[in-house]
């Protein structure tokens, strides 16, 4: 029997293969924003989520933040929530496999 630590172990391998723009917003902790001078801006959008924000609100302000930021941006950094990704692909995985 698979322990939850082996189970989202077996979901950060799956996460690191999918093209990070293609993840829901919900499913990402963090947004690091990289500037010139080494300088970093942190959306923590775990944190905005926890205090009730909607999604559609966050959304907005990190549009926002990037068109403020313009040619500014030298990378972006996500970090990924694995449970967030996990509990909303696994019960879809799950009724799949179940017809198999």
């Amino acid at each position: 029997m698979l322990q939850i630590d082996d189970v989202l172990d077996q979901w950060e391998i799956i996460v690191s293969e999918v093209n990070k723009t293609d993840v829901p917003l919900e499913c990402i902790k963090k947004i690091i924003i990289k500037l010139p001078g080494g300088q970093k801006r942190t959306i923590n959008l775990h944190t905005l989520i926890k205090q009730g924000m909607e999604i559609e609100e966050i959304e907005s302000m990190v549009s926002r933040t990037f068109s403020e930021l313009g040619d500014d941006v030298r990378d972006v950094d996500f970090v990924i929530d694995i449970k967030s990704v996990a509990a909303l692909v696994q019960p879809e995985t799950d009724k799949i496999l179940g017809k198999l």
